[in-house]
């Protein structure tokens, strides 16, 4: 009987194990691994009280974050004394030829102005020859660094373009400049900060294109939105030969953009446009430059700072170094799991705060696609 019960145990074992082994050994398919990847959405922030002045020291719990009406649970918080990391786009096309040692002294003081950490990139313009032709190009002169010499040595490289390739110099930004994830201390405390008027000549790329990537990539742009209009026009009217004139390209995005379905006659070279066609094809073409900034400006929580020329440039570079030395910088992981690529909006409310406080802050972002 004692054999028998051995027996019985003994088979019950190898049964048991036959039964195990299998599910042990089997590798899950690739259908039911789960695969779990979240999204951190950053968001900086500018407060200030009812008299326009930044409200430093606040904490984490001063900070309620809403998507689309359904509050978030706040997984990152940055005070104002965190790091930056800071584009700089020195627009050096047109009228800028002549005052290029004013951008580069207003480059150098706003580089300087910046807190010890934060890290400065350096994008231009240059003209390169091609088939004989000369063409306008966008250049990285110098990657992320927080080494003021290397900047301050680099900025006396900057050269000059014959035409405005803006909305490439922005992709560069985005392409090369933040190519990367950011470290922690920087997560959040990205920004362009342009000095340029904003019109597009030469560009490959368009702005829809740049803006989306700038969305998506939530960074805080600023403008120092120099005056060039008058200048332009001055030169822009009388012998074709002479005159300052548009690209093709341009006159391309003005039929585009304001006429699209008009059945007028569109020519494509300069010379084939009147005095009239010209000073409207520049007012639009100035006006499209302006809504394009403040659009950017307004939905990543930036500013524009308008100056008349570039004498003024050193104080809006040094408003700008202000404004970024008093962000903050959330982050949440959204509730919302759906990779549907909607635009969800984000609002922020403020708890514990002065009365008339104001916030500024990115007003949402595209949600990532399967």
């Amino acid at each position: 009987m004692a054999r028998f019960r051995f027996f019985l145990l003994w088979l019950s074992l190898i049964l048991w194990f036959s039964a195990v082994a299998p599910a042990q050994d089997k590798k899950p398919d690739d259908d039911e691994v789960v695969r779990i990847d979240t999204q951190l959405v950053d968001i900086p922030v500018e407060i200030t009280d009812k008299s326009g002045k930044p409200i430093l020291n606040l904490k984490q719990s001063n900070f309620v974050v809403y998507e689309d009406g359904k509050r978030q649970e706040l997984a990152d918080f940055s005070a104002t004394n965190a790091p930056f990391e800071v584009a700089l786009l020195l627009d050096t096309s047109g009228s800028a030829r002549s005052e290029l040692p004013l951008i580069t002294r207003a480059a150098e003081n706003f580089i300087n102005s910046l807190r010890v950490g934060d890290r400065v990139s350096i994008i231009s313009f240059r003209s390169d020859r091609v088939d004989n032709k000369t063409v306008a190009a966008s250049e990285v002169l110098m990657p992320l660094t927080d080494d003021r010499t290397k900047l301050k040595n680099i900025l006396a490289k900057v050269s000059v373009s014959n035409g405005t390739p803006y909305y490439d110099g922005l992709a560069q930004v985005v392409k090369k400049v933040f190519s990367e994830k950011p470290k922690d201390q920087f997560r959040g405390r990205r920004a362009l900060v342009a000095l340029t008027d904003g019109v597009d000549s030469t560009s490959v790329g368009g702005f829809e294109e740049v803006r989306e990537q700038f969305n998506q990539a939530g960074i805080v742009s600023y403008f120092i939105q120099v005056d060039t209009r008058e200048f332009f026009e001055e030169n822009l009217l009388g012998d074709c030969q002479s005159a300052m004139r548009f690209s093709a390209a341009q006159i391309r995005r003005y039929y585009r953009t304001f006429y699209p379905k008009s059945k007028i006659e569109k020519v494509s070279g300069f010379c084939q446009l009147g005095d009239f066609e010209r000073l409207d094809i520049s007012k639009n073409l100035y006006e499209l430059a302006n809504m394009e900034m403040q659009l950017m400006a307004k939905t990543s929580g930036g500013k524009v700072f308008p100056v008349a020329d570039l004498s003024e440039a050193r104080t809006a570079f040094s408003k700008v170094a202000q404004e970024i030395g008093t962000k903050y910088s959330l982050g949440y992981y959204s509730s919302n799991e759906k990779r549907d690529g909607t635009f969800r909006k984000i609002k922020i409310e403020l708890k514990g705060v002065p009365v008339g406080s104001t916030v500024r802050a990115r007003e949402g972002y595209t949600a990532p696609t399967n």
